[in-house]
């Protein structure tokens, strides 16, 4: 009889310890409506930035590979070409972080390649190395550029593309989602699109 109780509390506190063990990773997982995970990684210049840091200001997160062309393209000639500069995407209050989630020896990765491109673009924000893909596999980051904006409370409010013309070809209008996401916080809207299907490179885990 001893046994049998001991074992059914035991079954019982090991499928409470899966579930919460469960549960804490769901919770790490970037989910739209929640607060986004915090993490902490090193730009090219060895300088470490916390996401967390930035509370109180509109953050948006952009996943980066300076080899992919559509990356090469939007901060070329498109969309990410200055973006930072823009009105209401440039204040104060909205910070920009690109991240390379590319693993140590894949395609774009490096710190000095990711530097020079930086360089060349004239990218007034950081580019983190994830090179664990840690954080990329937190926010579900699939494509370069994949962009999401974390709002001033810390919430995640958009998720996806960065506009609706990959390579600048689009049928009908082009809308910028990020720039429409800015928009919406900056006049205390919610965000109207708050998820769309990203395009561009495959993040090189």
């Amino acid at each position: 009889m001893f046994t049998s109780r001991f074992l059914v509390s035991a079954l019982a506190l090991a499928a409470g310890f899966v579930f919460a063990i469960g549960s804490a990773a769901a919770e790490s997982k970037a989910t739209v409506g929640k607060p986004a995970p915090d993490f902490t990684l090193t730009d090219v210049n060895g300088k470490k930035v916390k996401l967390s840091d930035f509370k109180g200001k509109t953050v948006v997160l952009e996943w980066f590979n300076p080899q992919c062309p559509f990356v090469k393209y939007a901060h070329g000639e498109g969309p990410l070409k200055d973006a930072s500069k823009k009105p209401g995407a440039g204040n104060a209050d909205v910070v920009w972080l690109a991240i390379n989630s590319g693993a140590a020896g894949k395609q774009g990765n490096g710190v000095e390649l990711n530097k020079q491109a930086r360089a060349d673009w004239k990218m007034d924000y950081p580019v983190l190395i994830d090179d664990s893909g840690k954080v990329g596999r937190m926010y579900d980051a699939k494509t370069t550029p994949h962009m999401y904006v974390v709002d001033a409370k810390g919430t995640l409010v958009y998720r996806g593309a960065l506009d609706s013309a990959p390579l600048g070809r689009a049928k009908g209008g082009v809308v910028n989602y990020v720039q429409a996401a800015l928009d919406d916080l900056a006049a205390g809207r919610p965000v109207a699109t708050a998820e769309t299907q990203s395009y561009g490179c495959g993040v090189k885990y």
